[in-house]
């Protein structure tokens, strides 16, 4: 790990005065120092800008830097800012407005990327999270994914927030790519299924990194408990899971030249997954070996290709 790769935290804001001082904190006191704060606001209508402006007058503007977002939803929030900022930068984490690192964070990060720094390849780092309340008491564990990070897993679900993410710069130059007019149901999922297709690295840290906040206004929570499961599967039965694939699908096509060649293979064998007659769809599910990281996941999928809901 070299001290002098500079990290871009890109931190998107829209009103979260609320935890957004203990957010920025824990950035300052990372035990990695060489970062800078890219702050992309969303049209905030709190004090959230007036907080931002106390930590830059503190900071210096050359430490933390804020921008208007695109008010195009969070997800593109935060595609926009790996887009425009950081371009001096060798690392690039996203970073919610609620949440809490822990100190090591961005080093723990770092130090795995740097070992893909002479493969001139994208990598993704992310990981399990440790949940807190709104006020910041530990209530659990995100789920603990064993099977390893593919493309084939990646098609079907997403396994890490975008708040543990930590992008290398080929990784920043390949989702940077992504078309401005297309929309995306996450980012953080978006990666994945980008990075794993095109010939990049994803590590998933088994041990947390962050605090993540679990709490009324946060966009997207953890999907540990019972409810988030039954809601997933409603998802599922009423087409929502089905129209999230197919609005990846068309992203992933525009992508075709970053491809690899296997990579093109288990895409066109996905599309057909979710179109061809029942004996087709289980030759090819067989073929193509579609995975989820817990055995009710992978019971939910093999339910959406008999009912052709994928």
């Amino acid at each position: 790990m070299n001290i002098n790769d500079k990290i871009a935290v890109l931190l998107c804001t829209y009103n979260g005065e609320k935890y957004l001082k203990e957010q920025i904190d824990s950035i300052i006191n990372q035990t990695y120092k060489n970062w800078v704060i890219y702050v992309s606001d969303d049209g905030s209508t709190d004090g959230t800008i007036a907080i931002l402006e106390e930590y830059q007058r503190q900071l210096g503007e050359g430490r933390l830097h804020i921008t208007h977002g695109p008010r195009k939803g969070f997800a593109w929030n935060f595609i926009s800012s790996l887009q425009n900022n950081g371009s001096d930068c060798n690392y690039f984490a996203f970073c919610d407005q609620d949440d809490i690192w822990y100190d090591d964070k961005l080093e723990r990060g770092v130090s795995y990327l740097a070992s893909f720094s002479e493969l001139n390849k994208p990598a993704v780092y992310c990981g399990r999270t440790q949940l807190i309340d709104g006020e910041g008491h530990p209530i659990g564990f995100s789920p603990l994914f064993e099977y390893t990070p593919s493309f084939c897993n990646a098609l079907v679900q997403s396994i890490a927030g975008g708040n543990t993410m930590i992008l290398n710069h080929q990784a920043r130059e390949l989702v940077s790519q992504t078309p401005c007019y297309d929309e995306i149901i996450s980012h953080d999922w978006w990666i994945y299924i980008l990075v794993s297709g095109c010939n990049g690295h994803m590590y998933y840290d088994p041990n947390p990194a962050i605090l993540y906040r679990q709490h009324g206004q946060n966009i997207i929570g953890s999907n540990i408990s019972m409810a988030a499961r039954i809601l997933r599967i409603r998802k599922l039965m009423d087409g929502k899971f089905k129209n999230w694939n197919q609005k990846n699908i068309d992203l992933l096509i525009s992508f075709n030249e970053y491809l690899t060649p296997e990579s093109k293979i288990k895409l066109e064998n996905f599309i057909k997954l979710r179109s061809a007659c029942l004996i087709d769809r289980f030759r090819v599910f067989c073929t193509l070996k579609p995975y989820r990281q817990t055995t009710l996941g992978n019971i939910a999928l093999f339910m959406a290709v008999l009912l052709k809901k994928l």
